[in-house]
């Protein structure tokens, strides 16, 4: 039986990545802030024996490693670490934006994703193979207004992904990174700190991906060949496009 980690996995593609995994047979480890939401998918996944759950913010360094070093033995060997974790907040202009928000979104997006890589890579060349799947964004290619430090900690991403699947070369550790577009999760709710009317507009009218499209996507990831490494996957629903670059005319 293979084990998968999972950061983030009480909602969204989290969440999705731990049921699909679960109906097809692997151990869990899941991870995330709200113990009472990780209590209840132990309950409905398999019970302690196949689903181990650590509570913990993954902006704390020592809770990472401490996480890490307190995983009982049958689930210490881990075959894939999806770095799902991540959130945007506010949409305001950079010279209006709360220093506050940029400071936790870099300690999520960027130090979390950094702090559990770092941890389990020493496991995984141990065992001489392995899977991160970092979840990205097409924010990290494609900046928009308001985007700011979210689109950059997603840019951030992209290029760790690159660089440690460089200097894993040979080591048999595959390394992913998914970028989505427009999804519908909790991701606007959180980004409009629970303006319910806000992050439903981001959806109206329109068909966006769903978190079963990103899990689906995690799952096919890691059923192919060992010899095979999907760099780099941008994710789009078919109603979403990129656009001519903008342009500020004086006189508009």
């Amino acid at each position: 039986m293979k084990t998968i980690m999972i950061t983030g996995a009480t909602s969204g593609f989290g969440e999705a990545c731990a049921r699909l995994f679960a109906d097809n047979g692997w151990r869990l480890i899941l991870t995330g802030r709200r113990q009472q939401r990780l209590d209840k998918l132990q309950q409905e996944l398999g019970g302690a024996e196949n689903v181990h759950c650590c509570c913990f913010d993954i902006t704390d360094r020592q809770a990472v490693e401490n996480a890490f070093q307190s995983l009982p033995e049958v689930f210490a060997d881990i075959d894939v670490l999806v770095n799902n974790a991540g959130l945007a907040l506010g949409l305001e202009p950079a010279y209006q934006t709360s220093l506050d928000d940029w400071d936790k979104m870099v300690d999520t997006n960027i130090k979390g994703l950094m702090y559990c890589t770092r941890t389990v890579l020493p496991m995984m060349k141990q065992q001489g193979k392995g899977y991160i799947i970092n979840i990205g964004s097409i924010a990290g290619n494609w900046p928009y207004p308001g985007g700011n430090v979210y689109c950059a900690s997603k840019a951030f991403v992209r290029q760790f992904s690159l660089a440690i699947r460089a200097d894993l070369l040979g080591s048999g550790i595959r390394v992913t990174n998914i970028e989505p577009g427009n999804a519908e999760t909790e991701f606007s709710m959180v980004r409009f700190k629970d303006d319910e009317q806000r992050a439903d507009g981001v959806y109206q009218d329109t068909v966006a991906l769903t978190a079963q499209d990103i899990a689906n996507t995690v799952f096919w990831l890691v059923s192919t060949p060992e010899h095979m490494n999907v760099t780099t996957m941008e994710i789009m629903p078919t109603q979403q496009a990129t656009g001519p670059l903008a342009i500020y005319r004086k006189n508009n």
